[in-house]
């Protein structure tokens, strides 16, 4: 016999499907509201500063070497090989100490023949004043011998005329008086005239010959003084810093051969990268440290070109120099830029450019977060730089380098 079952209730089922559905959206509700989870960092990595308050001095550090504030280069005068080498740097030099021998014998050989050339040309100078001489004694013998035989001619005449005035003379014998003396008259001017010519030729020859001679002795002198170049001597009194030559090499002209330093004080020459000089001046304080001790000075000198992506500064150092302090001791300076007065500031951080504005990690109270703000910087030195707005004195920020979590808003302290 079939028995008839009543169906079952659906309304337990959908009860079921209802809060499970309740049940996941609330739960996606609460995943959305969640906060990803911030990056960890380890403490011991970090570096942390403290805000600070109070006055900040602008710097710009460099390393560079202490340098004698005299110093003189011998060159290289002429080519030559070099033979003896009998002072070694370090030792004191007075002017007449021997640096260096050099020999050429070309350039002795041009010296000798420069003084033949010279000797030669003083001879042909006497041979054209004695030949000179002779000719204007010549002259002045056939001048006086016309204005004599002029002197007779004019006598002659005076009487022909007193003569025809009597009556006692002849037309023709007074018309030849008056020729011959007008002709010698004539010829003494001419004579006269040719001795003047010869006087100005004399001083015109002689001068030409004059200055080829002066012309070959300053050859000459120019020749004795390659020759005596290759004795190279201190000429001053010094230290003899560097030798940079070998026995045996062959040196051109004006090729350094040594460097010596007088007697006196040192001065800092700093190298100060490019990018670091746009605020240097003349006159600006500065300290060296020595690794032996710390000397105050002033900037003396910037040089005007860019070498090696450096600019040469030069400090003048004042006050006695620490001991064991010598040329050539390498050297960190500290130059003053300016001093600002009463402002917000921190050691400058990894990414932290002067007149920008910078994320940084300031760390909450207990240390142990760190949250990502807005800093607006302002004029920054080598090691520390102005904070103008988002930090207060006091707060702690991270310095070092977050570029990894620079995403993240917040961090995570271990």
């Amino acid at each position: 016999m079939d028995i008839v079952r009543a169906p079952r209730a659906k309304k337990g089922r959908y009860l079921i499907l209802a809060g499970s559905l309740l049940i996941l959206v609330v739960s996606s509700v609460a995943l959305a509201r969640l906060q990803p989870a911030a990056p960890a960092v380890d403490r011991d990595t970090l570096l942390v500063d403290v805000v600070k308050r109070g006055d900040m001095v602008r710097t710009v550090n460099a390393t560079g070497t202490l340098v004698p504030e005299h110093l003189f280069i011998l060159a290289a005068l002429t080519s030559g090989r070099v033979d003896a080498l009998p002072i070694t740097p370090g030792a004191a030099v007075a002017p007449n100490s021997v640096i260096a021998e050099l020999s050429n014998t070309d350039v002795e050989l041009q010296a000798l023949q420069a003084e033949g050339q010279l000797t030669q040309a003083l001879t042909q100078l006497a041979q054209l004043r004695t030949s000179m001489r002779q000719q204007r004694l010549m002259q002045q013998a056939v001048v006086a011998q016309v204005r004599t035989l002029s002197a007779d001619a004019m006598r002659q005449r005076t009487v022909m005329i007193l003569l025809d005035e009597r009556k006692l003379a002849a037309a023709n014998e007074v018309a030849a008086a008056r020729d011959r003396a007008d002709e010698l008259t004539t010829r003494l001017q001419i004579e006269e005239l040719r001795l003047a010519d010869i006087d100005s030729s004399e001083r015109d020859q002689l001068a030409l010959a004059q200055q080829q001679v002066q012309r070959l002795q300053a050859i000459v002198r120019a020749q004795r003084l390659r020759v005596s170049s290759m004795h190279v001597t201190a000429s001053e009194a010094g230290v003899l810093q560097v030798l940079p030559v070998e026995l045996g090499q062959w040196v051109n002209p004006g090729q350094e051969l040594a460097r010596i330093a007088r007697p006196g004080r040192l001065k800092a020459l700093l190298h100060v990268p490019e990018a670091l000089t746009r605020e240097l001046s003349v006159g600006q304080r500065a300290t060296v440290d020595t690794r032996n001790g710390i000397v105050s000075g002033r900037v003396i000198r910037m040089d005007p070109t860019v070498r090696n992506g450096t600019v040469a500064v030069e400090v003048a150092l004042e006050g006695a120099l620490p001991q064991g302090a010598r040329a050539d001791l390498s050297v960190e300076g500290i130059i003053e830029i300016e001093r600002l007065r009463d402002v917000l500031y921190i050691n400058r951080p990894a990414s932290g450019q002067p007149e920008t504005t910078v994320g940084l990690f300031r760390l909450d109270a207990s240390g142990k977060e760190a949250r990502r703000i807005d800093v607006k910087l302002g004029r920054a030195s080598t090691m520390t730089i102005q904070v103008v707005a988002g930090l207060g004195q006091g707060d702690r920020v991270i310095t070092s380098d977050m570029s990894g979590v620079e995403s993240s808003a917040r961090v995570r302290i271990r």
